[in-house]
């Protein structure tokens, strides 16, 4: 069975999306079937992984409103070992239709059983604020990955995120558990982001993930070209990023993990990706991802 991660946080702009697509495209680079499934009606997620919103015909409206199995929904990426289930516009108005369903917090986990067999890690970008659809993203989920800005209001509403964990906990998702709190946009440079990090640590402790996100010209471009930064541009600090994060899960998720694959080497627009489950490098091939090979990483 493989492991579920909502990534969670109603605080808006704290790189949630951004980090639902590079995790997932990371660990997809490793070799690890992957799904990534897009519940926030912006649907940005799956515009950055090069799905248009506007033109899906099945998403994840289509299946928490029943009128599709999860398994209908789901489309190819440019990674072979990723597939994703897109959003729409019309998800805004499930919460209203969800309404008079019987256990509609358990509707995302319903539709989640098969497809638990089939992937190593199965990843929900979640919208960015505590309704009916994050409630599903939570029940459904193994864990929540919480991305936390390296700013001075970084733990404002992280209260109420956490008291809502605990109330899945006790009604609807016991096994619930925090995967970990990842600090995002860090600035090297800024005594704020440091100070941010170190009261971010005091307060959740050995929860929080060792790889840091840093702030990164090449992970912000990457969403406008459809493409997780590990295809962008293989060599910025953010595909390194989170590569390091993706192979610190794995290492703590070992016991949810399918047998390792044995297929050859695959390779996606030149990246070379080895069948060993070792992480990609930046080789010359990974140099023909780079788009603008004259701007700055």
């Amino acid at each position: 069975m493989g492991k579920v991660i909502a990534i969670a946080n109603q605080k808006g702009g704290v790189g949630k999306t951004t980090t639902a697509i590079n995790l997932a495209a990371s660990l997809a680079a490793i070799e690890h079937p992957t799904l990534l499934i897009d519940i926030d009606p912006q649907a940005n997620c799956s515009s950055g992984v090069g799905i248009n919103p506007r033109t899906v015909q099945k998403s994840t409206y289509e299946v928490l409103i029943g009128d599709i199995s999860l398994e209908e929904a789901i489309q190819p990426t440019e990674l072979p070992f990723l597939e994703v289930v897109p959003s729409h516009i019309n998800l805004v108005g499930a919460e209203i239709e969800m309404i008079d369903v019987m256990e509609r917090e358990r509707i995302l986990a319903n539709a989640l059983r098969r497809a638990r067999r089939k992937y190593d890690f199965i990843i929900i970008d979640c919208p960015p604020s505590l309704g009916l659809l994050t409630l599903n993203a939570l029940t459904a989920a193994n864990s929540v990955l919480i991305p936390v800005q390296a700013e001075y209001f970084a733990l404002e509403g992280l209260g109420q995120l956490l008291n809502t964990i605990k109330i899945v906990r006790q009604h609807l998702n016991p096994e619930l558990e925090i995967e970990g709190v990842l600090l995002t946009m860090f600035d090297t440079r800024l005594r704020l982001s440091n100070q941010v990090a170190e009261e971010v640590r005091r307060y959740f402790g050995d929860r929080v993930f060792r790889t840091i996100v840093q702030r990164n010209v090449r992970l912000s471009e990457a969403p406008s070209f459809g493409r997780p930064v590990l295809l962008y541009d293989i060599t910025s600090i953010g595909a390194r990023n989170y590569m390091a994060l993706a192979r610190e899960i794995i290492q703590n998720n070992q016991r949810f993990l399918l047998p390792e694959p044995t297929t050859e080497a695959a390779s996606t627009n030149g990246l070379s990706i080895p069948a060993s489950g070792r992480s990609p490098s930046a080789s010359s091939d990974a140099t023909s991802l780079r788009q603008h090979p004259g701007r700055d990483a």
